[in-house]
């Protein structure tokens, strides 16, 4: 592939399905309903698209009933034992997850996932654009070219022509002879027995085609020579039972293979069903972090602010109540140092709703510094619900607050979400994952920097010393 290209990835679900099945530990919801395969299936995708962040792309998957290849050879795969029913039970969930996603799923009767896959990536390639097949099947290395490559998401392997040369000994215009001569037990097609993989690429090697290798086949010296004459009969059959089918009529054409708009609400359901409590939380934080962005599209003057600096005890009262009875809070300490070892608490500050948040200075010291709360109070009134689980807050970096806070005695609980772990949720290539910037980027807000209240360089103050006029709100 070109390095320039976003390619189309087209992602081979039945051999992931199966695979996630046999290799991850079985698990189950609280109902006992099946979950490993849907989540081994789901986390591989996600990584992919994490990775090469592609803009067309499509889940292919077998189809239920027999395919061609059946009527073409009655025993093809005659020897698989039948579907688990464990896994026959996530085959629906996955799909619609998949299509929940925006991704675009293929099935289609009659045929195999390989053949979906082989007739989109030729039509692609030939049209100009990169593909990349994410599976882990042999048999699709046939369809390797300068602009097709094959990745192994379970072990990150990437086979382009030099990579399938080196996997296994021959080019990939000569995988389909190559698997021809040696069948394959798994699909129940036959082979010349005796003939494993180094014997077919040697073959290959010298005589380049299958066809050429028939031709002298008298050659062929020893016992494995005459086991290949005895099954020159076969040889046709099996070759054309493992070459992919390259023009299977009615596809969506690679161009439509676009993601389409989440259903959120779907996604909500199907996670909240199979408890997948993680991606639950991302979705739910990811509908948050739209909703600020849509909040920032509005223009500023239609939110009123009510901004406190808390002087008072009466004040701080009000606000533990507020905190108490909002239904997420936001919380961030003020320190002395970002070494969380080194920092000393200079104040704190909560938000309960847009508009509405407040500074509680109580350790600034300079000249004139207006009478602040003690510190000791403020911790120990704060203490029962920094700790509590009931009470969820939401933060930046809260992981650095936790550890300044568990200095004082508070062990900090019942964390919603942090929006720069969020932040690397939906974007971990970004460069910037920092207060400031993600202001910026959601709400095209720029923000008051550090240095804008404590200067730069040698003459920049701790922010104990920064006056509560400046640092509060």
């Amino acid at each position: 592939m070109t390095d320039n290209k976003t390619p189309l990835v087209l992602v081979d679900g039945s051999s992931y399905l199966f695979r996630a099945f046999h290799a991850l530990p079985p698990l189950t919801n609280s109902k006992g309903n099946p979950t490993g395969a849907i989540y081994g299936v789901i986390n591989m995708m996600k990584k992919l698209i994490q990775q090469y962040q592609p803009t067309h792309m499509a889940m292919v998957f077998d189809a239920k009933g027999k395919t061609f290849r059946s009527d073409l050879y009655s025993d093809y795969k005659a020897n698989r034992p039948p579907m688990p029913d464990e896994l026959r039970q996530q085959i629906e969930p996955l799909h619609q997850i998949i299509e929940a996603l925006g991704i675009p799923l293929i099935v289609i009767p009659g045929v195999e996932a390989d053949d979906v896959i082989g007739t989109l990536a030729v039509q692609a390639a030939r049209d100009g654009s990169d593909v990349l097949i994410s599976t882990g099947d042999k048999d699709l290395a046939q369809l390797v070219t300068p602009s097709v490559s094959l990745i192994n998401t379970m072990n990150r392997q990437v086979l382009d022509p030099d990579g399938v040369m080196t996997k296994f000994a021959v080019r990939p215009d000569q995988i389909i002879d190559y698997l021809a001569l040696m069948g394959d037990t798994s699909d129940n097609i036959p082979g010349v027995p005796k003939v494993g993989p180094k014997t077919a690429a040697k073959w290959l090697t010298q005589y380049e085609t299958l066809e050429n290798l028939v031709e002298h086949a008298d050659e062929i010296k020893g016992k494995v020579g005459e086991s290949f004459r005895e099954h020159l009969d076969q040889l046709p059959l099996s070759k054309q039972l493992t070459r992919i089918k390259l023009d299977v009529a009615d596809l969506t054409p690679h161009q439509q293979l676009v993601f389409a708009e989440k259903d959120a609400e779907a996604l909500n359901k199907l996670y909240s069903e199979l408890e997948f409590k993680a991606w639950l939380n991302d979705l739910r934080q990811s509908a948050i972090l739209s909703q600020s962005t849509a909040l920032s599209e509005s223009p500023v003057n239609a939110v009123e602010t009510n901004y406190q600096t808390i002087f008072e005890k009466s004040q701080f009262e009000d606000w533990l109540e507020r905190l108490k009875s909002a239904e997420l809070f936001a919380f961030d300490t003020e320190t002395t140092s970002l070494n969380y070892m080194e920092a000393d608490l200079v104040g704190v500050s909560f938000a309960v709703k847009t508009g509405e948040a407040a500074y509680l200075p109580f350790a600034h010291n300079y000249l004139g510094v207006p009478t602040q709360l003690d510190q000791e109070y403020v911790l120990e009134q704060l203490k029962p619900i920094l700790e509590s689980k009931t009470y969820k807050k939401v933060g930046q970096n809260l992981k650095y607050d936790a550890s300044v806070l568990a200095r004082h005695g508070i062990e900090l609980d019942g964390i919603e979400f942090d929006t720069m772990l969020e932040s690397y949720v939906v974007n971990s290539i970004a460069s910037r994952h920092d207060m400031d910037s993600l202001a910026l980027k959601y709400l095209d807000h720029k923000t008051i920097s550090f240095q804008d209240v404590a200067g730069k360089g040698k003459n920049q103050l701790t922010f104990d010393q920064v006056e509560i006029e400046k640092a509060g709100p």
